[in-house]
């Protein structure tokens, strides 16, 4: 079995404890009480300080607003949800799992953030880094023995290869390595990691959970055995002795863009599939990375990297932007950035498909490609 899961939320098991499928429990959970005259959603709760002897003494260790959007989110994983000031935040909180000197494996080809903050911390000493293409599983499990953490992305950032979670997975735990994955463009509607073997989930909450390209978020989600216990207490304490704490009303807003994740995301899906067919044939495009999952489609263009960074300039509909996973569609050159890996092609567009209508998306991006 691979990490390819459906692309529609309707072809989901329920997870164990809940009788609903996912795309009812993104509307459904995490509600207040149903007392007579409750309110049907959490509000945020904008407080720096308790009451003396309460649940919570402080609100770096706390929040009611948090709580609901962790009990959204942490059941459609079937695991245990933190929320973190920033995607990054989380990446951090796992990457502080390693302890000094110890040794990550991870993806040559990946989001910029994490190949930079783990490039860094390699060059600073504190730990070493072994480069591995997560397609190849027998170089991954090669790589395994005597690791301390196993990163993932699946499908990965901007090349969307799907590596064998599963798999790599039983192979991490077995080394004695914790394993995570960055489900940020699967969602958990699309892969559910720990279900698959690993041991924390990722997500950058920024992008497809709040869908709405207004608000920093990061959430990571573990087990609810021993293990996934233990290792959700180490990541909670980095939070809260770090500062890495969301405000009240960032988790909000993303409780509230959840609420429509499933319906979001299938038509962002339906879009996809049809712009990356269409874009096989185009003149302008010499490869598609599309996976067949989820709603980023990776293109190389001719003329270059002055070709792509025409294509990107050259759009009114979609949107110019760094960031993906909102309704709206994003498009950008990702060698552009800063950290970007030299595995990126310099020409290579990575799109954001949003919930426009797909004629309307494609007739944009089709004049602005004749540009290149």
């Amino acid at each position: 079995m691979t990490s390819e899961q459906p692309t529609g939320a309707e072809g989901h098991a329920t997870h164990a404890g809940s009788p609903f499928a996912p795309a009812t429990q993104v509307v459904a959970l995490g509600r207040p009480d149903r007392a007579p005259g409750a309110p049907l959603a959490v509000p945020p709760v904008f407080t720096s300080t308790y009451a003396a002897d309460g649940p919570v003494n402080y609100a770096r260790a706390g929040n009611p607003t948090w709580s609901a959007l962790e009990d959204s989110v942490g059941p459609l994983e079937g695991g245990d949800a933190l929320a973190f000031a920033s995607g990054m935040a989380a990446v951090a909180a796992v990457l502080s799992l390693v302890p000094t000197g110890g040794t990550v494996v991870a993806p040559f080809a990946a989001y910029n953030g994490v190949v930079v903050s783990l490039t860094e911390a390699q060059e600073a000493g504190r730990l070493a880094v072994r480069w591995v293409d997560v397609t190849d599983a027998e170089a991954v499990e090669a790589a395994l023995p005597g690791a301390d953490l196993l990163w993932l992305e699946s499908p990965t950032n901007p090349l969307l290869d799907l590596a064998d979670v599963e798999r790599l997975a039983r192979a991490g735990r077995a080394a004695g390595a914790v394993v995570a994955v960055d489900n940020t463009f699967a969602t958990p509607l699309l892969q559910q990691p720990l279900a698959l073997g690993a041991d924390v989930s990722v997500h950058s909450a920024t992008k497809y959970l709040s869908g709405h390209s207004d608000v920093i978020l990061g959430m990571t989600i573990t087990g609810t055995d021993e293990r996934g216990r233990a290792l959700r207490d180490r990541l909670a304490r980095h939070r809260l002795l770090g500062g890495a704490i969301p405000g009240p009303m960032e988790a909000w807003l993303v409780l509230r863009g959840l609420r429509t994740l499933a319906v979001r995301l299938e038509r962002a899906c339906e879009n996809a599939v049809e712009l990356a067919a269409r874009l096989r044939e185009h003149p302008s495009v010499t490869r598609v990375r599309y996976p067949g999952l989820g709603a980023i489609v990776s293109v190389e263009t001719v003329g270059g990297a002055e070709g792509a960074e025409r294509v990107c300039a050259g759009t009114h509909l979609w949107s110019h932007s760094t960031s993906l996973g909102g309704v709206e569609s994003q498009l950008e050159r990702r060698r552009r950035q800063p950290g970007e890996p030299e595995s990126t092609p310099v020409d290579l567009v990575r799109l954001s498909v949003g919930i426009e209508d797909v004629e309307d998306l494609w007739r944009d991006l089709d004049a602005a490609l004749r540009l290149a």
